[in-house]
Parts: structure tokens; sequence; C-alpha cells
């Protein structure tokens, strides 16, 4: 599981709740700030088309699992220490909670919708959901600004020296984030700047930093509470705010998706994550008041589709990060040494080669590859030809 999903956001957002349905694992939600201290690291799974039926074979996963077509693959999911306005100077568990927040590829920022908990996570009414969107995207633009300053002047003090460049030393300084100088030199002059940064204003720094926050840390809105009334009117009116049609926003009960999971588990209903349904299978086990609340689920996700807990990871990785999905196979057969079929699915980046691919399964096979098999196709391919999402590769090799 390379990649990682961050789950951030200020204190009693329910960004646990959230974590505890994608993941079923059991962390306390209680309705103060500061619930999570230390991260919780858990196991969630994005849904791809499984490749086993097209060859009328079914699969057998190594991790994750399969049902009705789809292969859930994992995916390492962490809800993140809270966060409070000034995290970038120290306050509250800024500092931790930024450290732990650089390990994750891509974030989802849950957000409370419903406007009943104020900016440090205490109850309240009619809080306005943009300024939760805007503070943690101006914490981290200011934590990324530092780093930046931090570049800057590495590169002031150096400037003497010969072929010193600019985005070589920024880059450098801001390794941490997984950036690199190709991509630091396109950002500045994306941002129409000279490469030399004594022309720069503090709002040509800032939108700077934000260019490579939005590069290096890409993000998705989890709408959490959209089963209020308040909530639902937030999302329309926020939805269609062109201020924030850079962000993708996805409709979100997570609330509504651990009680589904949960009646699942208990043999109440018949349901798999990420569908607009479910059934109900003993309706003489549940309580008039459960029945009411499953009805009032269906509701919601009737209007909405489905929760928003599995749409808002797909969301995060495949469309945020834009991974794709690969197979390892063979031209002779799916199975592995031991039989199982398609044991293994691996979430690749989208300019992913075969030979990437190769280098992804193991570094030997890397080494000695001589060329890919499709093995819809039965075809030799190049190692420079790219991946695409459903692909069945064999790899051979020299070792």
């Amino acid at each position: 599981m390379p990649y990682k999903i961050g789950l951030v956001g200020k204190p009693s957002v329910g960004k646990s709740t959230f974590f505890n349905a994608a993941t079923m694992n059991n962390v306390d939600e209680a309705a103060y700030p500061f619930t999570t201290i230390e991260p919780s690291v858990g196991e969630a799974y994005v849904r791809v088309r499984d490749a086993a039926p097209d060859f009328g074979e079914t699969p057998d996963p190594r991790v994750g699992f399969y049902h009705d077509g789809t292969r859930y693959v994992p995916v390492k999911l962490v809800d993140v220490a809270g966060l409070v306005p000034g995290a970038h100077e120290g306050k509250g568990l800024g500092n931790k909670f930024l450290s732990d927040l650089n390990e994750a590829d891509v974030l989802i920022h849950i957000v409370d919708f419903s406007g009943e908990t104020d900016a440090e996570g205490e109850p309240t009414e009619n809080h306005d959901p943009r300024e939760d969107i805007d503070f943690l995207e101006n914490e981290l633009d200011q934590w990324y600004l530092g780093i930046l300053e931090k570049g800057i002047e590495r590169f002031e003090n150096k400037q003497r020296q010969p072929d010193v460049k600019l985005e070589v030393e920024l880059a450098e300084q801001m390794s941490a984030f997984k950036t690199n100088k190709n991509q630091i030199k396109k950002l500045i002059l994306r941002e129409g700047l000279d490469l030399e940064p004594g022309s720069w204003s503090s709002e040509d720094r800032l939108a700077l930093a934000s260019s490579i926050r939005e590069e290096t840390k890409p993000m998705v809105i989890a709408a959490n509470k959209l089963d209020t009334e308040n909530g639902r009117e937030n999302f329309e009116a926020i939805t269609s705010d062109e201020e924030y049609s850079h962000l993708e926003i996805v409709p979100c009960s997570a609330h509504a998706e651990k009680a589904l999971k949960n009646a699942d588990d208990q043999g109440l209903i018949d349901y798999w994550p990420g569908k607009n349904d479910f059934d109900i299978v003993e309706e003489s086990g549940l309580s008039e008041e459960q029945v009411q609340g499953l009805n009032e689920i269906r509701e919601f996700i009737e209007e909405f589709g489905e929760t928003g807990v599995q749409k808002a990871l797909e969301t995060a990785v495949f469309e945020e990060l834009g991974l794709k999905y690969v197979f390892p196979g063979g031209a002779d057969g799916l199975g592995d040494e031991h039989g199982n079929i398609l044991p293994d699915c691996f979430l690749v980046p989208g300019d992913s080669t075969v030979l990437d691919f190769a280098f992804e399964i193991h570094s030997d096979l890397g080494e000695g590859f001589l060329h890919g098999i499709d093995c819809r196709e039965n075809r030799q391919v190049s190692g420079d030809r790219e991946i695409e999402n459903g692909d069945v590769i064999e790899i051979v090799t020299t070792n």
C-alpha cells in the first residue's frame, strides 16, 4: 500500500467517524477537540473493475477483496491530529500536525457543512463552512511559504557562486514535499515570475507557495453532515460559488456509511461500500428507530448517489493523484505459482510505463527487463508503452 490518504480538518467535524466508516476500525469519536492526538492509521479500499472476469475467471486477491466484478484495492488512511488556526506557528498540535500531514500523498479535508462547530471545534450554530475551507488552505500555504522563504534565503546566500540555480535551491529546501527542480521552475514561470526572487513581492511569494502546495498536496473536500437541512443549504451555496470551483467537493455523510456497515456486519442488511442502495435482510431484527434511520439513509443516498465516503476516497486516488490500476499476469495463464488467479492489483502513477510497472513489482524485474506481454491481446509490448487502466501485463525478464 504505497499511497497514503491524510484526513485533515479542525477538531470535532467527523474525521474519526469518517475514518471508522472507511476502515471499520474503532477509534474514539468523542465530540471535543483533540480526540485524536496520535494519528490513527488504517486500511481503506478503492474500487476498480476486476480483470479476471474478462478471462472467464474468478480472482483470488492477496490483499483487499473481490465482489461481483469489482476489486477493492487497499490504500492507507491516516486520521491526522486536529488542526486549529495558527498551526503553522505551532499553535495547538501545529508542528506535529504538519509533520504527520506531510506523510500523506493526498488530503481529504473533512468539513462540517452543517455549520455546527466553530473555528476551534466547539459547538455553535450557523458557522460558515467556507471559513473552514479557507483556514486550512491558508494554514498550509503559510507553512509552505515559511519553507519557501528559507529556500530563497539559501539561494541569495549562494548567488555569487557559479552555476547556482534558483529552482535547484528551492527544490532542495522543499524536498520534503517530494518536489523537484523542473516542477519548481514550471510553477515559477506559470505564476509569471522571473527566476530572480529579489523582484518578487510578498503576494508573489505567497501565490507561488500556494501553487506548490496545490501541486504536491492535492485535496478533496468531504462535505460532511449533509444529512441536515443546513448542510444541504450550505452545500448548494458553496458548490455554486465560483471562488470554490477549483476544489473537488464531495457530498458526504460519514455517519450514514458507518451505520450501513454496522448493520451489514450484524447481518441486518446487505450493503457493499459505495453502492447506491442496500437490502434489508432481517427486518424482524430491527427496532422501529433503526427502520426509520435506514429509511433516512436511503433517502440520502437516493439524493446524492451514495454516502460519499467511498467517493471521496476514490476522487482522491484516481482524480487528484491521477493513479491507474494494473494487474500482473501471464500470457499462458493468470494464476501464480500457487494457482491463485490475479492475486495482485497495483496502483501506479498515471504516466507509468510497462518498464516502470516492472520496477513497481520488484527492482530485479526492472533491472532485467526485456519486454512486456499484454495478456488481453497476447502480444509483446515495449517498456515505454504507457499503462492503461485494467491492463494485465506479464513482465519478461532475465532475472
